[in-house]
């Protein structure tokens, strides 16, 4: 059993960097749970929604394998690219030109390629208007030319996933759930996301923002960045913007809105951004966002009471609402994102 101590113990100061964990230390020899691991989880989770993760089971070679094939894909001809434009897919899936995407209506200095669970589509004549946010199951867009950018791509999904599961259930237990509380929403088809992205900086329109800041709006954000740097957190409270400083091979761990709103703002969704890297450097970076079925609802959870009484409330947008409906909240954010799939696809969800 996790035991916590008192607020007046535990007044946090206001973070100054991103914390570094190991996983490798998630469980003691017995395989039970380390309680310091979940300690460092928890504070990490709690005063800055960031933090790096170290011996996660990457297999040697792997993120390389990932980062080159990676390259080669962004700098195959460009008709190549655009023949898997994402406007081909009613499921926002596929590639996306530098400054197709938009953050706060601005945007964004890197393209990318979007994939998920490769599934048939939900016919249309089967989606309601209370489950529109079945329209983003369908199949992938990949290389025909580049059959191993899909197999490594797909092989990290693989490993993510498990990630994913593996520090969901240290989370639940670091703060006083059970380690299968949200077990129902992650069983079946789960709707885990992921993009191979590329930063350029020199674009006129978009200015600085690699990325424009914003909150994820699941359970689990995963990255993978290169060394080049750009990525910034601004923490509750704060105004000042802390980097997170690359680690070679490591993973940057963030949580999404969907644990915000679980936890009434215990956990934080974290507001964050990407500077575009200097005109003629590429930053490369692979994103995957650990969720559950498009069809999960999440209930607000009851914390411990100590816990319970540093909850700060969900940081509600009224433009941006959050909602606990994980496949609508999802969708919110893929149409407001790429509104000119939205446009050719689903004009309804513009209004």
């Amino acid at each position: 059993m996790t035991t916590f101590t008192t607020q007046d113990q535990r007044t946090e100061p206001a973070p100054t960097e991103v914390p570094v964990l190991d996983m490798s230390t998630l469980r003691l020899p017995d395989g039970s749970r380390n309680p310091e691991f979940l300690e460092q989880l928890r504070h990490a989770a709690h005063t800055v929604g960031f933090f790096q993760i170290v011996g996660y089971g990457a297999q040697p070679g792997q993120v390389d394998d990932l980062f080159r094939v990676t390259a080669e894909f962004f700098a195959r001809p460009e008709a190549e690219k655009m023949a898997l434009h994402n406007q081909n897919s009613p499921h926002w899936r596929g590639y996306s030109a530098i400054a197709a995407e938009r953050t706060q209506g601005r945007p964004d200095s890197r393209e990318q390629l979007d994939f998920s669970p490769d599934r048939e589509p939900v016919p249309a004549e089967r989606i309601g208007p209370d489950d529109q946010y079945w329209h983003l199951q369908g199949r992938n867009q990949w290389p025909e030319q580049m059959p191993e950018l899909e197999r490594q791509a797909m092989a990290w999904a693989t490993l993510m996933d498990h990630v994913g599961e593996e520090l969901l259930g240290a989370l639940c237990v670091a703060i006083g759930l059970d380690e299968d509380h949200f077990a129902d929403a992650f069983s079946g088809d789960r709707a885990w996301m992921a993009k191979l992205a590329h930063y350029v900086g020199g674009v006129t329109e978009a200015g600085s923002q690699g990325v424009g800041l914003h909150a994820d709006y699941g359970f689990i954000t995963l990255l993978l960045q290169d060394e080049v740097g750009g990525l910034e957190v601004r923490p509750y409270g704060q105004d000042a913007w802390l980097p997170v400083e690359p680690i070679p091979g490591a993973l940057v761990v963030n949580l999404g809105e969907m644990l915000e709103v679980a936890t009434d703002g215990y956990l934080m969704a974290t507001i964050h951004r990407v500077q575009s890297p200097p005109e003629g450097v590429d930053r490369y970076s692979v994103p995957f966002f650990y969720s559950p079925r498009l069809d999960a609802v999440v209930d607000q959870v009851e914390l411990p009471a100590e816990l319970a009484a540093e909850a700060r409330g969900a940081s509600d947008d009224p433009d941006n609402p959050m909602l606990s409906s994980f496949g609508a909240n999802m969708l919110k954010g893929f149409a407001r994102a790429h509104p000119k799939v939205t446009e050719k696809f689903h004009p309804h969800l513009l209004g």
